[in-house]
């Protein structure tokens, strides 16, 4: 209620301020802090610590989100604080405003029941079964001007941090922590998203899940994306394209398919423990400029089984040699890609 109160107050202030205060934790159910009739600008300072409610009945039948921001214009949120999803539950069982100039800080009362973060509590102590549907810890929805920084995302349900139908968004600066064995944790995810750029983070976060050998198929398309200067340590998988990604027990045959172009990896170095690259593109519409520049990146023989680069349907260019060398990439662009023309194409 007290962040609902501070965003009611915050949101008819064009450039307002909602301080979430350090040395504090506060325990938050899901909640949207939504426009579209909200001023611009609003800073959401988070130095304090945000944790998720571990008790199935907080999330019902299951949400998408847990924290969202939707259809703002000009949307901060920075600080030193951290939110909390508090995963580990969604794992194992997987199947008041005060404003001040401008300022609306969330006050705590001495005898607030916001204290020090209970232990985690063990299987057994679970009050009813987690829903299957995992909420992403951060969502930002149908936003112009998002910045994100400074903050770190941890151990969340799902996704950590997701923008999705966003126009300019900036994230630097930032990190998110999960185990390397927690669930299709993605770190960033994008879609439906232009104009964006994330610089100086750090992600450590859960592993790919295994794909399916049947395509999901989709619709839509990515293109102009540049992965640059990324240091990577014990990735089992650093550079990845996946058309026939499926993370479901079952999955039905598709023929079609996102289509894909102007991806470039250029300066991308550490180590890996299972494959460098894995490129698995659709024969219906196959990956295009894809561009591989300054690729360096070492197996760790000593503890794991590692595999060659594999590419299918992949096509673009080596802009140099890469370690290891990656001699499955097609050069040039399909022949179905060839520009139409009623005379030669110099």
């Amino acid at each position: 209620m007290a962040f609902q109160a501070a965003w009611a107050a915050a949101c008819k202030v064009e450039a307002s301020n909602i301080i979430v205060p350090a040395g504090y934790q506060f325990l938050v159910g899901p909640i949207s802090f939504s426009g579209p009739y909200c001023q611009k600008n609003i800073l959401f300072q988070l130095d304090g610590t945000i944790v998720a409610p571990t008790d199935s009945e907080s999330w019902g039948k299951g949400l998408f989100q847990w924290l969202e921001f939707t259809k703002l214009n000009g949307i901060t949120v920075q600080g030193k604080g951290v939110i909390d999803g508090r995963g580990s539950i969604w794992w194992q069982d997987t199947p008041y405003g005060d404003p001040i100039d401008g300022d609306f800080k969330l006050i705590v009362p001495l005898n607030s029941s916001v204290q020090q973060r209970p232990p985690m509590p063990i299987r057994s102590e679970l009050i009813g079964k987690m829903p299957s549907i995992k909420p992403t810890a951060l969502r930002f929805y149908g936003s112009f001007n998002v910045t994100v920084t400074g903050i770190t995302i941890q151990n969340s349900p799902q996704c950590h941090l997701k923008f999705d139908n966003c126009q300019g968004v900036l994230v630097h600066d930032m990190s998110v922590s999960s185990p390397g064995d927690s669930p299709n944790t993605d770190g960033i995810h994008l879609q439906n998203s232009q104009r964006v750029l994330i610089h100086t983070t750090t992600l450590a976060c859960g592993n790919y899940t295994p794909y399916s050998p049947i395509s999901t198929g989709g619709s839509g398309s990515v293109q102009g994306v540049m992965f640059s200067n990324i240091q990577v340590s014990e990735v089992q998988l650093p550079i990845v394209i996946d058309q026939f990604y499926c993370d479901k027990s079952t999955c039905k045959n598709q023929t079609s398919a996102v289509a894909l172009s102007g991806i470039t990896y250029e300066r991308i170095r550490g180590t890996y423990t299972v494959k460098p690259v894995h490129f698995a593109c659709s024969d219906s519409l196959p990956c295009v400029g894809v561009t591989l520049n300054g690729i360096d990146l070492k197996p760790l023989q000593e503890k794991y089984h590692l595999y060659d680069p594999f590419c299918w349907q992949t096509f673009g260019e080596l802009r140099t040699p890469t370690v290891p060398p990656i001699g499955c990439l097609q050069l040039g662009k399909p022949s179905s890609n060839k520009v139409n023309s009623d005379h030669d194409v110099c």
